[in-house]
């Protein structure tokens, strides 16, 4: 008989420790919904893996915490509750689980341990400007003389670059046969010769997103993840649990709750928002979506536990996540509206209007790409046709 859980407990033990021991200056840049960089990222994760839970969704055997779905959900919510950063995704969630599906030995000994203790940074090269969402028609090659791999391409949108130790790149080794075929997966140290990033500055003013350039770089051909031209098959198994944390439920959740309070103190003619009956039914109905976006994501993590891997589902997730957060984007920017707050640049106080309205523009703007991100939603819905309906 597996043993009961008491998750009310569990729940107290995360608040616990995260009220005691996440710093309070990373909190205040959450609080104030700022961008973090690397430097507070880092630091977090190495007090969470010094506590045994650097990371929560990997096997107990490779440093994760053994908890099962339901508990990473509680996770997650409590460290946004209290205004404390999400683990790095490009590490934990992405390429972590992909090499202990198929890395050797000698790269999960290697890649794994750096990721665990915050002191590795990850970025991920799948983009290129004239591949997005259609992937598999990639340009970057990968030509193999001997023991070594050369890299010449280009890849887009890639996040944090900037501060990345590594990235883990689709590149294109053979030609033959359908376009998914002949694609490898490599791990690239960002410090090769040959290797240049160029920022892209977002809507939001805000540098998160590069272009990096790959130049005759010269990479190992034991950086190869599995077989080389097989690593399509690597890519959709990363994307499977990219798209899954992309539903990104705690943040919503968080975020939703603070809509909620704005909404219960602003009085458009003398009347709190949250009375109002159109923004009721419109709160309710994110409501209801949202927590049936939530039990469809465990069902999804409780598979992945019991040795599933994320199918169509995650495709689901991905869609219905990225549009319930447009969503409260969009009630957030609207309460921002009723009292006119003004455009500012970067380190500028909101001189008019609310405290919170520059910031509810920012992320409205940049939250227009979440579902492009992660493959556009469009393809989405194409996978999840041919998945489950057979089109």
């Amino acid at each position: 008989m597996s043993e009961q859980i008491d998750y009310q407990a569990f729940r107290n033990e995360i608040q616990a420790f995260v009220q005691k021991n996440c710093p309070q200056d990373i909190r205040q840049l959450v609080a104030e919904n700022r961008k973090l960089s690397r430097e507070p990222w880092s630091r977090w994760q190495k007090i969470l893996h010094q506590h045994g839970w650097g990371a929560p969704n990997w096997p107990t055997e490779c440093g994760g915490t053994g908890w099962n779905p339901k508990q990473q959900a509680i996770y997650g919510e409590v460290l946004a509750e209290n205004d404390c950063p999400a683990q790095y995704h490009h590490g934990l969630r992405h390429i972590g689980p992909v090499l202990i599906e198929f890395g050797s030995p000698e790269q999960k000994s290697r890649y794994l341990p750096g990721i665990l203790d915050g002191s590795d940074w990850w970025c991920q090269g799948y983009s290129e400007p004239n591949a997005g969402s259609d992937l598999a028609s990639l340009k970057t090659r990968g030509e193999i003389r001997g023991d070594t791999i050369i890299v010449n391409g280009q890849k887009t949108w890639t996040t944090l670059a900037q501060h990345a130790d590594m990235i883990f790149c689709l590149v294109r080794t053979a030609t033959e046969g359908r376009k998914q075929e002949g694609i490898s997966f490599l791990l690239i140290d960002m410090k090769s010769e040959g290797i240049k990033v160029n920022p892209i500055v977002s809507i939001d003013n805000h540098h998160s997103l590069n272009e990096v350039e790959f130049n005759n770089v010269r990479v190992p051909v034991e950086n190869l993840i599995g077989e080389q031209d097989k690593g399509w098959t690597y890519a959709k198994a990363l994307l499977a649990h990219e798209r899954t944390g992309i539903a990104n439920v705690a943040d919503s959740k968080s975020n939703l709750a603070n809509v909620i309070e704005l909404a219960r103190r602003e009085a458009p003619g003398g009347v709190p928002l949250i009375e109002d009956a159109d923004f009721q039914r419109r709160l309710s109905d994110i409501e209801t979506e949202l927590m049936a976006l939530e039990y469809t994501k465990l069902r999804v993590l409780a598979s992945v536990a019991t040795g599933g891997a994320p199918g169509p589902e995650s495709s689901l997730l991905k869609i219905k996540g990225t549009e319930i957060q447009q969503a409260v984007q969009e009630l957030r920017m609207e309460l921002s509206g009723y009292y006119m707050g003004v455009l500012t640049t970067e380190g500028e106080a909101d001189v008019s209007g609310h405290e919170f309205g520059d910031f509810a523009r920012r992320r409205y703007m940049y939250g227009r790409a979440s579902t492009i991100y992660g493959g556009s939603n469009e393809i989405q819905k194409n996978i999840i046709s041919k998945a489950v309906l057979g089109l």
